[in-house]
């Protein structure tokens, strides 16, 4: 992977789980994604895409790579949608970007979250160093009832992680957690 490191210690014996991937700031994390999935024989993680990757003459080469389109203009209960998902699999592991965008945030998105609460399963963070070349995972987690700490913990995690865009990454999100 063009001198990139990618720890080994994903956890295969989840069956279903939450992978968030951050900082998402270019669209070199997705080929990053597709390379780290190739490396590490992990066929079977899906993700969600903006819908409008999935139209025209490539939309079959976005589904054929595990995508799942989402229509972002609006609210289509898309929690309780991809809660099905991991009702309908025995093995479902979705990733997806907490960011939801690759511009900088003033805060992370909830979907993930809530999507893991409800579907009960983990989530497992997963960082795109750009600085040090290297790919890496934190130990999975459930949700608690105490949201404002496990945000703070996903924030925490991934402030030192430097992205494609290092500008655009997550580090400002850290003084807002004492708010939490």
């Amino acid at each position: 992977m063009t001198g990139w490191k990618v720890q080994t210690n994903f956890p295969y014996h989840i069956p279903k789980c939450v992978v968030i991937v951050a900082p998402h700031t270019s669209a070199w994390d997705f080929v990053i994604g597709l390379a780290v999935r190739s490396v590490l024989r992990l066929q079977h993680v899906k993700y969600l895409g903006k819908s409008e990757l999935f139209e025209g003459r490539f939309g079959f080469f976005f589904r054929r790579l595990g995508g799942y389109p989402v229509d972002r203009s609006n609210k289509h209960n898309m929690v309780d949608q991809v809660v099905d998902l991991f009702n309908q699999h025995d093995r479902f592991v979705l990733a997806l970007s907490p960011e939801g965008t690759r511009k900088k945030v003033d805060r992370l998105k909830t979907g993930f979250y809530h999507i893991a609460k409800k579907a009960g399963v983990p989530i497992i963070m997963t960082a795109f160093d750009f600085k040090r070349k290297e790919v890496y995972f934190d130990k999975p987690f459930y949700t608690t009832d105490d949201e404002a700490a496990d945000f703070r913990k996903i924030i925490s995690f991934y402030a030192p992680v430097q992205g494609k865009k290092p500008d655009q990454g997550l580090t400002h999100l850290l003084a807002d957690t004492a708010i939490l």
